[in-house]
């Protein structure tokens, strides 16, 4: 394999394998306010406020369903406990601990619990300040919940400004939480048509502009959709740096002229499996992130669940999968084997002139061009087509990294779940992934095909390749592996056919 080649190579590796993180601004963090009243002096509000927060005790409500179990707290009337059931039986709490509770409305004041159910809890706060809150959360057996916040007020008060805010941060399993932080993020859909997705860094955004905004990290999230957008101010997402993860909340402001008014918020709280956000039509599935090349990303995963429907495993899909796709590149495969065999042929040729001519670039140039055009070999015949196929192999590696329906999968054997390193054995704190060593020594296998003898150099670094990959995948999602250790295999079968038909004798000019 020449230079080129091997360059091509480091530069799609580090480009896969290197992320790019931007401190952002800082942001002031929304604030509900209940303003104060002319007629209510400061010391006759602080004893209504302290014998009316003693009216009441702290109280949790539990609800539990199948897909979930919902723990809420009359303290701001929030959500103190949001844990999503999974299929085997593993449980995510989507509340950071942290950061409870959320979705809480004057966090210090406790409520009185109006009524309660498996569907339905009421709450309700009397302010000393001239207004009535209540809030009425509506449960359904899914993720698609609803909540409505009404606020009534006495002629001359003022109305407070509400908040509803999620986090910092999105719930996670122990497995992803060194990474959470870093892929939590807000984003919203907008009104516009048509509609677009767009990802909120530190920003103040105008709420009526957008149809939803949401916080999500890989494999979960939290979306709001108020039915009338232009009750509320603000979409608000901030985080200090990029060791915290960002909030979201919503502002609203109501007009000082009416005396009552009504919020209400649709709320999904569930895993981003794409299927399943696609039923909704309101554009979740975009939270989903294939990539820069997302379009050919939704088709591979349109082809492998297709795959799974068929064998019942999302092991055995991503293997037929990566045949597939081998398949459909196989003539810029052969190309790029055929270019680099000849390249490989002619390097003793290539030496001696180099040798030869070193003190004369360019007569060295001129022999050179003279031994390619001979032979019918282009230098960038093994690397052009490797180029062609990057998009496709970049897109199957972010659909299987991201996507939720690989999650505690399983496929054969030891590995369980193909979202997570395979883990075939520990060794005192040491966890031993066997699949990236047997990945590693194909890989070793498939550069000794290739790579040009004549230049020690060169088989250094092609011999170090297979040892880096193997320590970049080491803790990367079985299933990823899995892809690569197949798409190792297929080539190696590939390139032994091609060495062979193809192996020629190369004059010397």
């Amino acid at each position: 394999m020449n230079r080129n080649s091997i360059l091509f190579i480091v530069l799609s590796v580090f480009t896969l394998f290197v992320w790019y993180f931007f401190p952002p601004q800082n942001q002031q963090l929304p604030q509900e306010s209940a303003p104060a009243q002319n007629n209510v002096s400061v010391s006759n509000t602080g004893k209504i406020a302290v014998r009316r927060a003693n009216k009441y005790s702290e109280e949790n409500i539990n609800i539990e369903t199948e897909r979930y179990k919902a723990v809420l707290t009359n303290k701001g009337a929030a959500i103190l406990s949001w844990v999503i059931k999974e299929k085997n039986g593993q449980c995510v709490d989507l509340v950071v601990p942290e950061s409870a509770p959320v979705m809480a409305n004057f966090p210090d004041e406790i409520y009185k619990i109006v009524s309660k159910s498996d569907k339905e809890v009421v709450f309700e706060h009397v302010s000393p300040y001239g207004w009535k809150i209540t809030k009425t959360y509506n449960f359904s057996n899914l993720y698609m919940h609803q909540l409505n916040v009404s606020i009534e007020k006495n002629t001359g008060a003022c109305f407070p400004k509400i908040v509803f805010k999620w986090g910092p941060g999105l719930g996670t399993d122990k497995k992803e939480l060194k990474e959470n932080n870093l892929v939590t993020r807000v984003s919203a859909y907008t009104a516009s048509v048509p509609s677009k997705f767009e990802k909120l860094k530190n920003a103040s955004k105008s709420a009526p502009l957008y149809k939803w905004a949401a916080i999500d990290n890989k494999y979960f999230l939290a979306a709001f959709i108020p039915e009338k957008p232009a009750d509320f101010d603000k979409i608000v997402s901030f985080r200090p740096d990029n060791k915290h993860p960002y909030f979201l909340a919503l502002t609203a402001t109501a007009d000082k002229n009416v005396n009552k008014k009504d919020y209400s918020i649709k709320f999904y709280l569930g895993p981003k499996g794409y299927k399943l956000l696609k039923t909704y039509n309101l554009g979740f599935e975009k939270t989903v992130d294939f990539g820069f090349f997302g379009f050919l990303g939704k088709i591979a995963f349109a082809v492998l669940a297709f795959f799974h429907k068929l064998t019942g495993n999302y092991g055995w899909a991503i293997i037929m999968l990566t045949t597939v796709i081998q398949i459909l590149v196989l003539p810029l495969t052969l190309k790029s084997f055929k270019s680099a065999a000849m390249m490989k042929n002619i390097q003793p040729v290539v030496k001696d002139i180099q040798t030869k001519y070193k003190d004369n670039p360019q007569r060295l140039q001129a022999e050179m061009l003279n031994v390619y055009r001979s032979q019918k070999v282009n230098p960038l015949g093994g690397c052009l087509p490797m180029l062609l196929q990057l998009p496709i192999f970049w897109a199957f590696f972010t659909m299987l990294r991201n996507v939720y329906e690989l999650r505690n999968e399983g496929w054969i054997l030891w590995i369980k779940d193909l979202s997570a390193a395979d883990h075939f054995m520990r060794v005192g704190s040491f966890n031993v992934n066997l699949l990236p060593l047997i990945m590693g020594i194909g890989m070793f296998f498939q550069q000794k095909m290739t790579t040009a003898t004549s230049d020690p150099t060169q088989r250094k670094i092609m011999y170090i390749m297979p040892i880096a990959f193997t320590f970049m995948f080491w803790s990367f999602p079985s299933g990823l592996v899995v892809y690569w250790l197949t798409n190792s295999v297929i080539s190696i079968i590939e390139q032994y056919f091609t060495i062979k038909k193809d192996a020629v004798r190369v004059k010397r000019v």
